[in-house]
């Protein structure tokens, strides 16, 4: 009896302590971005704070560039989004359904992509947007994006492919249809969760990227928000209510984006590791 108690009791106590380590930094950035200022910078931690103020939040978005910042991010996050995921489309068709030889290389390969940091190959790239006159432009930000999201795209799409028989391709296709037409008609409604998990990873990875705008494009007109978010940080100091403000406005769309996702984008997570 006690055993079994036990039992019970220890997975539910671990997952709680998880979850309020993993939350309670979450909570603190959005409180602190109420909090007066006095109550942000007081000895004494204020954990519910009693009064709310939303002048951080002006302080925030009345930064230089605010919405300049905001249109870049969203441009270069959904390009490389929509790019990605039509080449990863056909990709991923190829690995699962056609044999070819080089096949198992050409999974390891984009394997290893996927497990690579990119960072070691990012003084290559401003040398190559450097020698093409491409330095604070959108262009090669949205290109490496792509190239950062598309090895998880190809790989997590292949598993939906896989999983889908070929024989309601080939009766499509005795049916009267293209192997095109197939594709389009049959296939891809059946890997609509895998694209929005993989839209999803991809939307995160571009929009919180921060090291490679921040070498290739120096002037602000071309920055993005994660960029955005360093502007409170001066000789005199740090504006942490700004900075926390700016944070949880950050989030939000992420917030929005994984509400609106959530089942297909679990689901999809869940059978594309699986499947294939």
């Amino acid at each position: 009896m006690k055993r079994s108690l036990f039992g019970r009791i220890w997975p539910n106590a671990t997952a709680v302590v998880l979850f309020i380590g993993f939350v309670f930094p979450v909570y603190w950035m959005i409180a602190t971005a109420f909090k007066p200022t006095g109550d942000i910078i007081s000895e004494d931690p204020v954990w519910f704070p009693a009064d709310i103020t939303l002048e951080h939040f002006k302080t925030a978005t009345g930064a230089d560039n605010f919405w300049t910042f905001v249109t870049n991010s969203l441009t270069v996050t959904v390009l490389a989004v929509v790019f990605s995921l039509v080449i990863a489309l056909a990709g991923s068709f190829a690995l699962a359904r056609m044999r070819f030889r080089g096949r198992r290389g050409f999974i390891i390969g984009f394997m290893l992509a996927q497990m690579a940091p990119w960072e070691v190959m990012i003084i290559a790239m401003y040398m190559i947007v450097r020698d093409a006159s491409m330095l604070n432009s959108l262009v090669p930000l949205t290109a490496f994006y792509t190239m950062m999201i598309l090895p998880f795209t190809i790989l997590t799409l292949r598993g939906f492919v896989a999983a889908v028989p070929a024989e309601l391709e080939e009766s499509a296709m005795v049916d009267g249809c293209t192997r095109m037409q197939a594709f389009r008609r049959v296939i891809l409604p059946l890997l609509a969760p895998g694209l929005m998990a993989t839209s999803m990873f991809g939307f995160i990875t571009a929009w919180n990227e921060f090291a490679l705008v921040l070498v290739l494009n120096k002037d602000a007109e071309a920055q993005t928000l994660p960029l955005w978010l360093t502007s409170f940080q001066t000789v005199f100091g740090n504006d942490w209510g700004a900075t926390m403000a700016a944070s949880t406005l950050f989030a939000v769309p992420i917030l929005i984006l994984f509400v609106f996702l959530q089942r297909r984008a679990v689901s999809g997570l869940t059978a594309g590791a699986v499947k294939g």
